[in-house]
């Protein structure tokens, strides 16, 4: 999926502030993970930013649904192992302390069933004690419906502007982005990839994470503007 774009990730969000991110989790982590190991799997790791930044704490596993994001995961952290696996229903056998899902890629999940089964997935494969990080996707009530958004990136090398206007459909916003590239190489070119994430409320996150048998708190400040869900599992679980 997003095959086209894949290349240009990391110019696209090279000004995220992946560092203070990966601080503010290890505090969180610290904070909230009561299991004594350090066996981290990241959910929808992308490009593997989170994970070059973790690992030197964390004895890393990455999983993702995108083969050409996890070759780039792959060449980012050499030793580190990846896994192509859907988020809603997947089953490696193995337990961790830590599991994060980040950057809304939550919302890709598309329904409050698969919601659930997410959640239920992580539940299985959490070590007693051990905590779940999910950043959101916006939710309904943040989300601006039928605006225009434009980035861009001017460089030598490079030149792309990627633009949408947001719509709705139902609890789903609906980004059909626009890319338009040049680079020395391949010359001009354009192309659309189509985005549907869910637009979750807090209560489906915490009755979810109930039926998984978690707990569940909400921070109105995650590690970006989107908020956090935080899901622990019993140490006597």
């Amino acid at each position: 999926m997003f095959a086209e774009s894949t290349r240009y990730y990391d110019r696209i969000y090279e000004r995220k502030d992946y560092a203070g991110e990966a601080a503010r989790l290890k505090e969180l982590i610290a904070e909230h993970k009561r299991a004594p190991g350090n066996r981290l799997l990241e959910l929808a790791c992308g490009t593997g930013v989170h994970l070059s930044l973790l690992r030197d704490g964390f004895d890393c596993v990455g999983g993702d649904l995108a083969p050409e994001m996890l070759r780039i995961a792959e060449e980012r952290n050499p030793g580190v192992e990846f896994l192509e696996l859907d988020i809603a229903d997947f089953d490696i056998g193995r337990e961790f302390d830590v599991i994060t899902c980040l950057f809304s890629s939550i919302g890709y999940v598309g329904t409050v069933e698969r919601l659930r089964s997410s959640i239920a997935a992580m539940a299985r494969h959490l070590a007693p004690g051990g905590v779940v990080f999910l950043e959101p996707w916006f939710r309904r009530d943040q989300y601006r419906e039928d605006t225009a958004h434009m980035m861009a990136i001017d460089e030598p090398d490079l030149k792309l502007c990627r633009m949408n206007v947001s719509r709705v459909d139902g609890n789903l916003s609906i980004l059909d982005m626009h890319h338009l590239v040049a680079t020395p190489e391949e010359g001009t070119r354009h192309f659309v990839e189509h985005h549907e994430l869910a637009m979750f409320e807090v209560a489906d996150f915490a009755e979810a994470s109930e039926a998984a048998g978690l707990g569940h708190v909400h921070l109105d400040r995650g590690l970006m503007d989107r908020g956090l869900h935080i899901l622990t599992k019993s140490a006597g679980s």
